[in-house]
């Protein structure tokens, strides 16, 4: 379980084929400086487990299915990514509930930079457009963030906005994302239980429960 609150930037540094996944080595001397074989740490919002380590990297294996789901499978040997340890039992809850099981990808389709914050205006796929709320939560790359604008239920092509204060572009990095990128999105669990359990109650009398 994670906030959304990102500790580093972190760096992969290598990409192994293993099977039809991947190994990653990802450089992040904060993370790994007590991490533990078997732990959890989120890359860009993605959890993954620490398989090996040294003083500043760390190995995970990634799966398949998380390479076709996650933008993951977009990176190569350099790609920045943001950094997350599981939180530790009694911490602050900084963000919201992150599981770090991503729901799908987005596409940048806007960058409004101001004087103190820049707006990221995001695609959403269809099929995740009814679990975004205007001030609700979701995590981008990792990052958890306050919805700031959606697009109307009946829109063509589903969008929200996020509004990025100067710590959060430079903490993170959606800082230098631009227009085009796709990026990792996991919505609020919270919605996701309702959108199921409002399934079953909908579904015809008789049906499976």
């Amino acid at each position: 379980m994670f906030t959304g609150i990102i500790e580093e930037i972190g760096e992969i540094t290598a990409i192994v084929p293993a099977g039809d996944g991947w190994r990653l080595t990802v450089r992040a001397p904060k993370a790994v400086s007590d991490a533990v074989h078997g732990e959890s740490i989120a890359v860009s919002g993605v959890c993954l487990t620490v398989v090996d380590s040294t003083t500043d990297t760390f190995d995970a294996d990634v799966m398949r299915q998380t390479l076709d789901v996650a933008a993951l499978g977009g990176a190569s040997v350099g790609t920045r990514v943001n950094i997350e340890k599981a939180m530790p039992v009694g911490a602050r809850l900084g963000g919201h509930i992150v599981q770090g099981h991503v729901d799908g990808v987005g596409d940048v389709l806007d960058v409004r930079p101001g004087e103190q914050w820049s707006v990221l205006r995001i695609s959403l796929p269809d099929d995740l457009a009814p679990l975004v709320v205007d001030k609700g939560s979701i995590s981008v790359d990792g990052t958890s963030l306050t919805v700031s604008a959606v697009s109307p239920v009946d829109a063509d092509a589903h969008w929200f906005e996020i509004s990025l204060i100067p710590e959060t572009l430079a903490a993170t990095t959606l800082g230098s994302r631009a227009v085009g990128d796709r990026v990792n999105l996991e919505t609020d669990i919270l919605a996701r239980h309702v959108e199921r359990l409002l399934a079953f109650r909908a579904a015809p009398e008789g049906g499976s429960r």
